[in-house]
């Protein structure tokens, strides 16, 4: 299969009048995107990983022979492109996530769940009939959607989205467990930074979009296993190279193509550059003309994602696979045991920057632990506990940033990843479009 897809390329590339042979630097969501279409088109590819395990920024971990995640990610049914891209390589979403209606519950504070009924209505009804939010907050609430769509969920002028939910007059429980919860899961931002017209992009196509659009979707599996892993077998089987534990530290431009600084002694005629913004200077060292880049993204300030997991032999039972968490530093918890994992294991998760960066990890599972135990309602012993902080989960989501574009002013050398310009905060959805994306414009000179 792979000599057929090598001749099917060395065709089309030459009518092009050059062959066509694409690096993918970084085996992430939107390295395997990138891969996976160029694939699919029969152009040749090499994905490139310095680490040994597939992910990137979203990958499976491992204590005591117990698959975790580096950081606990939640998708939505409105992720088109990841889903279509999972059904590609093989993996059934259906099998490999749990899919709920919308549902945010805060036990004892605020429970919303939308029906199963056609947009808008499914929303509507989930809003109209929230226990623990007052009629008043019910009927601001569906005048604010009905703002945001009245102007199509656009911003002629950037602002945060604290002050987006002061204009439209947001209080009470639906601003401190819906709205503002949102905009942190989302753009992994405080409110109070965080831009509202990307906030509003979220809205427009979740809340806004097909009752579907608005699901969540609970991941069964590992973080790798989700999407890369399988994106690997795939690639593999279609002729393609996947090389891990081959860090690139720079790149050079041969005038017709590209060599890589630390992979083998290939030649390249396009480079996807899909490494985290934060390694975007060192993988990118050796060209030249990428100085206004390199400062547009070193401007970039990042937010961290904290992940606990405690593993309990008698573990709480939790209302829903995963609830939100008030009072407290624990914004989510979700319980692994009913999504694949052993019984016992619940994930709490702490979105953006906080208090709880000053505490030790052995402090901040302690109290973690004593949040759970008040849910609970009794005192709870966690056998294990591992904390996970990914420092520079994210960019800072703030209003009015310069992202790059796919294109960069080095002919043939494009960026994929989650910091790319686009209507999305950083979510897997933005680094697969991203990567997808790319393929499409390398595909387009064949």
């Amino acid at each position: 299969m792979g000599d057929v897809a090598e001749r099917l390329a060395s065709s089309r590339a030459e009518k092009a009048g050059r062959p066509l042979h694409v690096a993918v630097i970084g085996a992430g969501y939107a390295g395997f995107a990138a891969a996976v279409e160029l694939a699919c088109r029969d152009i040749p590819v090499t994905v490139f990983e310095a680490a040994r395990t597939l992910g990137g920024r979203a990958r499976r971990v491992e204590r005591n022979g117990i698959a975790l995640d580096n950081g606990q990610h939640i998708l939505v049914g409105a992720y088109r492109e990841t889903l279509r891209l999972m059904r590609r390589v093989g993996v059934d979403p259906d099998r490999a996530l749990l899919r709920l209606p919308l549902t945010l519950v805060y036990p004892g504070h605020l429970r919303l769940r939308a029906p199963r009924l056609p947009a808008p209505l499914h929303l509507a009804w989930a809003l109209a009939t929230a226990r623990g939010a007052s009629v008043g907050e019910k009927l601001a609430a569906m005048q604010f959607m009905n703002c945001l769509k009245a102007v199509r969920f656009e911003l002629a002028r950037d602002l945060t989205v604290a002050e987006l939910l002061d204009d439209h007059g947001q209080s009470g429980e639906l601003r401190q467990r819906v709205w503002e919860p949102l905009c942190v899961a989302a753009l992994n931002t405080p409110a109070q930074r965080a831009s509202a017209r990307v906030f509003m992009h979220v809205l427009r196509d979740t809340l806004g979009g097909r009752r579907a659009a608005s699901d969540l979707l609970l991941p069964r599996v590992d973080l790798s296993r989700l999407f890369p892993e399988a994106a690997a077998d795939f690639l593999v089987r279609r002729g393609g190279t996947i090389r891990t534990g081959t860090p690139i530290a720079g790149i050079e431009s041969t005038g017709t193509g590209f060599r890589l600084h630390g992979a083998p002694d290939d030649a390249f005629s396009h480079v996807v550059l899909a490494v985290g913004p934060h390694q975007f200077d060192k993988a990118s060292a050796g060209l030249e003309g990428l100085g206004a880049l390199r400062r547009m993204v070193a401007a970039f300030s990042y937010e961290p994602i904290v992940t606990c997991y405690l593993a309990y032999d008698a573990p709480p039972s939790l209302v829903e696979p995963m609830i939100g968490m008030t009072g407290g530093l624990t914004q989510w918890l979700l319980d692994r045991g009913r999504l694949g994992g052993p019984p016992g294991l619940l994930a709490a998760v702490i979105s953006a920057s906080g208090r709880h960066q000053a505490l030790p990890h052995d402090e901040l599972a302690k109290r973690i632990n004593d949040e759970v135990a008040a849910v609970a309602g009794r005192p709870l012993q966690p056998r294990w506990t591992q904390v996970i902080e990914e420092k520079r989960a994210t960019f800072a989501c703030t209003p009015d940033l310069p992202r790059p574009e796919c294109v960069t002013p080095v002919p043939n050398l494009l960026l994929a990843g989650d910091h790319v310009a686009s209507d999305y905060p950083a979510t897997l959805e933005a680094a697969v479009r991203s990567g997808v994306h790319c393929a499409e414009l390398i595909a387009s000179e064949t």
